[in-house]
């Protein structure tokens, strides 16, 4: 295997690149579903609300993300809504 193949695995070498969301995903997903409905006008607490969710979702792919890719991709996330946020 090489470097590139083994930064999109897991330790058991299968393909790391997507997973089913976990809950902080899920929360992200459904407050920006809410927010393009029509008939919500709470877009500054969802947006806040996804905001939330995405760092957490980042901050858990950093801590246990199943291959460097996705480490990576927690890093990136986090760092971009940390940025965002100040």
């Amino acid at each position: 295997m090489s470097r590139l193949d083994t930064f999109f695995r897991d330790k058991s070498g299968r393909l790391a690149l997507v997973h089913l969301p976990n809950p902080a995903l899920w929360v992200w997903i459904a407050a920006t579903a809410l927010r393009w409905s029509p008939y919500d006008s709470r877009d500054a607490e969802l947006r806040w609300i996804g905001a939330g969710a995405l760092i957490v979702w980042g901050l858990d792919e950093l801590v246990r993300g199943a291959a460097p890719f996705r480490r990576l991709l927690g890093a990136v996330v986090l760092g971009w809504q940390l940025a965002n946020l100040f």
